[in-house]
């Protein structure tokens, strides 16, 4: 019975999966590179070739050749809601879903819902339409994925809040870079193409330096290379013997820990076709009657990460933290390990040290790879 049950439903993961839209996603490395003018363009190529093409929701941001490309195509209203006593502007999902068109364009993929609305992202939204057979592009730039956080930090120095989880990503049966060199981008927001002219020398000399631009450019670019590399590697290319990698990010109650470790074990999987584990091992002072307030957050704040990136996590007793390590390792076969930089602090530091290098040799023996984060 249990076999004719699976069989079953994984049938119906087939079925449901066959009837499931198609999803492309436009990739930019800032605003302003034009992503909202393909997926127009695009728009009136489809209507052209007899396909029923039709705006959910479109951000213009007042751009003229924007918005004259908008003009005469088919947009579906949006709902207006009351929020905090202002009425406010949103894509209406309902009224898509009973449309139903073929195609739908859906702008700002990142954008967080007003507070109470059925799902609290668009990106939530667009799952929704394809699972209802609506086939969506969308557009998203590159600083807003929630694994490029801390890359994204140390580049522009500001925090993006508004951020998708990767596996947007591996929803998309197509993904597109669009593509500008820094001078491009520079003259276009210096012509007033991208930004009214009062907001230009504030962007010109925060966002949109040089330098950041070459570096956000050089992300989205890996990150779409990347994907064509995997669907090369998954799709047309036979399987070649490799090394099964599987990946553990170690992470603490302790606020000194860095997110970024959980992100880089993400990348670090994801680049392997893997998946990757967090661990956690609890001392007696983090039990949940002794552990202070602000590292349970901490902690419930890593858990909350490690669950958006898809990753499982592992939770152990253990005073002795490295053997803890070592021995999550053995058990599920890790390949490689990611964790913040050791905490040497007296007056333990000498035996603190010499337990180090005990690990360390242990790793080795183990082939184990280490990733210090710092």
């Amino acid at each position: 019975m249990e076999d004719y049950n699976d069989n079953a439903r994984r049938f119906l993961e087939m079925v449901k999966h066959s009837r499931r839209g198609k999803f492309k996603i436009y990739i930019g490395m800032i605003a302003g590179v034009g992503k909202t003018y393909r997926m127009l363009q695009e728009t009136r190529e489809l209507i052209d070739n007899g396909v029923d093409a039709q705006i959910g929701y479109i951000e213009t941001h007042h751009r003229a050749e924007t918005e004259a490309l908008l003009d005469g195509l088919p947009v579906i209203a949006r709902k207006n809601v009351f929020y905090k006593g202002k009425e406010l502007e949103e894509m209406d999902l309902d009224a898509i879903l009973q449309i139903h068109p073929e195609v739908v364009i859906v702008d700002e993929l990142a954008h967080s819902n007003i507070e109470g609305s059925r799902n609290a992202k668009r990106w939530e939204d667009v799952m929704e339409l394809l699972n209802a057979g609506i086939n969506v592009i969308s557009a998203i730039n590159v600083q807003h994925f929630e694994s490029l956080k801390s890359q994204i930090e140390e580049i522009a120095g500001i925090e993006v809040k508004e951020r998708v989880p990767d596996s947007i990503l591996h929803e998309a049966d197509e993904v597109v870079n669009i593509d500008l060199t820094a001078e491009d981008l520079i003259a276009r927001l210096k012509a007033g193409k991208i930004y009214r002219h009062d907001k230009i020398d504030i962007a010109l000399n925060h966002f949109f330096k040089k330098e950041n631009i070459l570096q956000l450019r050089e992300l989205a670019l890996e990150e779409v290379a990347f994907r064509i590399k995997h669907k090369v590697e998954t799709e047309i290319l036979p399987a070649t013997p490799t090394r099964n990698e599987k990946i553990l990010a170690c992470i603490s109650s302790n606020a000194h820990t860095p997110p970024h470790v959980i992100r880089k074990a993400y990348r670090l999987a994801t680049r392997y076709n893997t998946s990757f584990l967090a661990l956690f091992v609890q001392t007696r002072r983090e039990q949940p009657d002794k552990i202070r307030l602000a590292d349970q957050r901490h902690l419930l704040n890593h858990f909350e990460l490690v669950t958006q990136l898809g990753g499982d996590i592992v939770q152990v007793d253990s005073e002795e933290i490295t053997d803890a390590i070592l021995r999550v390792c053995r058990e599920h076969k890790i390949t490689m390990i990611c964790m913040g930089t050791p905490s040497f602090t007296m007056p333990k530091t000498i035996f603190k040290i010499w337990a180090y290098q005990k690990f360390l040799r242990e790793l080795a023996a183990m082939k184990i790879d280490l990733i210090i984060i710092a």
